[in-house]
């Protein structure tokens, strides 16, 4: 299977993003983009969540590409640094690289879907739970990896983890009911 394609805008946004780097930056991606572009799943958004810049600072990032930049007047579309969010303690071991060969300094990383899912439980929005289901349906998610990395991974870190358990609770329902709809 060849690798997936950056569709536009992305593509020219993240080409101009990387014309302006001076040394080798590995994006940490999450959230729509992500569903959208490394799980192919219908998500329409006007950002890229990144957690974490490495190469360079995130400051920088949110100066050439954040919202009000110029890459975001002329492409409509914006790097968004995520300032607090709660994720799987070993979520870097699972990142991929995607897009290889887009770009000279820009690495674009990706979360694993079952990080990505983990990284939504605290906000748990309508959005949220949309793209749960959307990757159950998409590239599928499986509800034993979930709980396990949950309550390895995640829930030490969770200030209040029994909101968070009801909510990983209700998820893996609603992938659990996606599960046997593609099963019938």
């Amino acid at each position: 299977m060849p690798p997936r394609r950056l569709r536009e805008p992305w593509r020219s946004f993240l080409r101009a993003l990387d014309g302006h780097l001076s040394q080798p930056t590995a994006l940490h991606c999450l959230g729509g983009f992500v569903i959208a572009e490394q799980y192919d799943l219908t998500r329409s958004t006007g950002d890229i969540d990144i957690l974490e810049s490495r190469g360079t600072d995130p400051g920088t990032i949110a100066r050439l590409a954040g919202k009000g930049s110029p890459l975001h007047e002329r492409y409509r579309i914006y790097i968004d640094i995520v300032g607090v969010a709660t994720v799987p303690e070993d979520y870097e071991r699972r990142l991929t690289t995607v897009f290889t060969g887009e770009f000279r300094r820009l690495r674009i990383r990706t979360f694993e879907r079952h990080d990505l899912v983990l990284a939504k439980l605290e906000r748990n929005s309508d959005r949220d739970r949309e793209d749960v289901e959307r990757l159950a349906r998409g590239p599928g998610l499986d509800v034993s990896i979930l709980k396990s990395r949950y309550e390895r991974e995640l829930r030490p870190l969770l200030g209040r983890p029994d909101r968070e358990d009801l909510t990983l609770s209700l998820w893996c329902e609603i992938i659990e009911e996606v599960n046997k709809e593609r099963a019938t």
